[in-house]
């Protein structure tokens, strides 16, 4: 009988492959399928590299495009009840292809030199991917008098029209990403706000309009970082501006460096190999121009700047387009680069001198700093080999694909990380436990950081006390009590790495775990609620026999419960920095000395524990 079953096992294993089971799918069924490989991640419009902002980047870059080579100069956008809509005044597709334009991987003119020369969309996918993903998906061309338009739901083609027309030439799009794919999605207006006003900067003469309101730009990456910068920078803003390249740099007193790149319009979150040749650039024209071998580091240190450049063949490392690749654009920028900074230098006398005390004192602290570090390093060998309060995840940001996912979560306290502990992901989910409320550091220098234990062995655990680079993990998730001390202690680590490690924040790897407030439960069913009113409509729902608790704190949460909250319906919110401007103002409101405002302020916006 054994060997029968073992036979019959066989058989089965060894028919499940046949003719019948090999499948030729459309370009677009391929997309919905495989989505991660055409749009990246998909997420619910909470953070800004979600889904549903790159299907409205691919729409809006096609009319960028269009301006870029000459044709249009106002670009609008409308988003209504999740649905977007997006119109340029470019050539206008061509009528007697426009339901392949949008529908067939791999068709349009992007691929000739001579109608597209500085595109981003150079692989024929990007509307097709909106097409796919789009419960409703309508677009209309207009060219010299006729127009052509084309509905279609999921991909599917359901009505085409062609006739004559009195608009101007142009695109229009409309699509409501599909639910089956994205779930309960929402755009988050901030977000896009900030995407425009990008590409305004990026291209200045156009004109684009969001829900009626208009963004222009008249000198470009200038606006960009005088937007950003405010009144903190050390020295009037460095600018230089060719038919490539463009850039505007300055120094703040932050500690962090901040980077705005761009390649074709395309915001570059990760950098890459021009962003790379410009840091170069900038250090070989201040070396050149001080005649000292000042250090990269020295350099660089509290300095903020925007690079653009226009490239024919952009290679990047994703189809999101994130991390530009080409390597043989390096030497020509770096020279660009080192000569137009060691110009501008020569003939902004006051800024060079400012610029240079700022070296000469990033040289002093990094002095002192290493005085510090030593010390800091021998006390905490005597302690451990291993990290105190870290319980460490198997695989990290640096180790590629398998590190995508890695996370550290910053909990209060053993109690809160115990529930962890038992219920993580020890592959991708590592635990920095707190004792308490850390230091408050704003204000101080950062020797202080290396007189603090804790912090210390934080910023050691993140892997950031040189720079990101060697940054462990993808995703900082502060795990916090949702009362007042919880809320103090996580005012009090954003206010650490907006101190010292500001590009943390700014690059999106900080987030705030959300858990549920309550748990409503009868016998048959249990449901978690993140609010009152979900807690109000749970308790309707599952009638007057239901019980009802409210977790006070995450140790409260058992490791059984605990797993779910963490695992794949976990619920992160970014931490987001509408300016950098803006930091000092809120960190010093919060967490300066004005204890009388912060007082009246705080008495003044209470809100009744529920």
């Amino acid at each position: 009988m054994a060997k029968q079953n073992n036979i019959r096992t066989q058989a089965v294993r060894t028919a499940v492959y046949d003719e019948s089971k090999i499948k030729t799918l459309s370009s677009l069924e391929h997309i919905r399928l495989r989505t991660g490989m055409y749009i990246g991640r998909l997420g619910d419009g909470s953070n800004p590299d979600d889904g549903v902002y790159v299907l409205l980047k691919e729409v809006i870059d096609n009319g960028i495009d269009e301006f870029i080579m000459g044709n249009g100069k106002t670009i609008e956008v409308d988003i209504q009840n999740g649905t977007a809509r997006v119109r340029d005044y470019g050539r206008g597709i061509p009528l007697g292809k426009l339901v392949e334009c949008v529908s067939i991987i791999n068709t349009g003119a992007k691929y000739n030199d001579d109608v597209f020369q500085f595109s981003v969309g150079l692989n024929g996918v990007g509307t097709k991917a909106v097409n796919a993903l789009s419960s409703h998906f309508r677009v209309v061309s207009v060219r010299d008098g006729e127009y052509a338009s084309a509905v279609f739901r999921r991909g599917e083609l359901v009505d085409s029209k062609k006739g004559e027309s009195l608009e101007k030439n142009g695109t229009f799009v409309e699509f409501t990403p599909d639910v089956e794919i994205f779930g309960k999605y929402e755009f988050n207006f901030e977000f896009i706000e900030k995407r425009i006003r990008n590409y305004a900067y990026l291209n200045t003469g156009l004109i684009l309009t969001f829900n009626g309101k208009s963004y222009a730009s008249e000198r470009g990456l200038f606006d960009l970082l005088t937007e950003e910068t405010g009144e903190q920078n050390l020295y009037p803003l460095g600018y230089y501006k060719a038919e490539r390249l463009e850039f505007a740099f300055t120094h703040t007193n932050n500690y962090s460096e901040e980077y705005f790149s761009f390649v074709n319009g395309q915001f570059t979150s990760d950098g890459g190999t021009h962003l790379s040749s410009f840091k170069e650039g900038f250090l070989k024209g201040a070396q050149a121009f001080f005649k000292k071998d000042y250090k990269s580091e020295d350099i660089r240190e509290g300095s903020i700047a925007a690079i653009a450049i226009k490239l024919k063949n952009p290679v990047f490392e994703s189809q999101t387009k994130n991390k530009l690749g080409n390597s043989d654009i390096r030497a020509a920028v770096v020279q660009e680069v080192k000569d137009a900074v060691e110009d501008w230098l020569h003939k902004n006398v006051e800024s060079a001198r400012l610029l240079e005390q700022k070296i000469i004192a990033n040289e002093r602290l990094r002095t002192e700093l290493n005085v510090v570090k030593k010390e800091a390093r021998e006390a905490a060998k005597k302690i451990s080999l291993k990290i105190p309060k870290l319980k460490d995840c198997k695989y990290h940001f640096e180790d590629g694909l398998l590190g995508e996912n890695s996370m550290i979560f910053l909990t209060e306290g053993d109690s809160a990380a115990g529930s962890m502990v038992s219920s993580r992901d020890v592959k991708t989910q590592a635990i920095f436990s707190l004792r308490g409320k850390p230091e408050n550091m704003f204000g101080k220098k950062k020797v202080a950081i290396y007189k603090n234990t804790e912090l210390y062995n934080l910023m050691m655990a993140l892997g950031i006390e040189n720079d990101l680079t060697g940054l462990r993990y993808a995703k900082i998730v502060i795990a916090t009590d949702a009362d007042f001390d919880g809320f103090h202690i996580r005012n009090l680590l954003l206010t650490f790495f907006l101190t010292y490690f500001e590009e943390l924040v700014t690059s999106g790897r900080v987030f705030i775990l959300e858990t549920p407030l309550f748990r409503v439960r009868t016998r048959k069913e249990t449901r978690y609620c993140y609010t009152a009113q979900e807690r109000d409509d749970a308790i309707k729902a599952l009638g007057s026999q239901n019980e009802v608790t409210r977790f006070k704190g995450l140790g409260e949460i058992s490791p059984k419960e605990f797993g779910q909250f963490i695992g794949k319906d976990i619920r992160l919110v970014p931490v987001a920095v509408n300016a950098l401007k803006s930091v000092p103002q809120v960190l010093n409101f919060y967490m300066g000395k004005n204890t009388p405002d912060r007082r009246d302020y705080i008495m003044g916006n209470l809100v009744e524990d529920v």
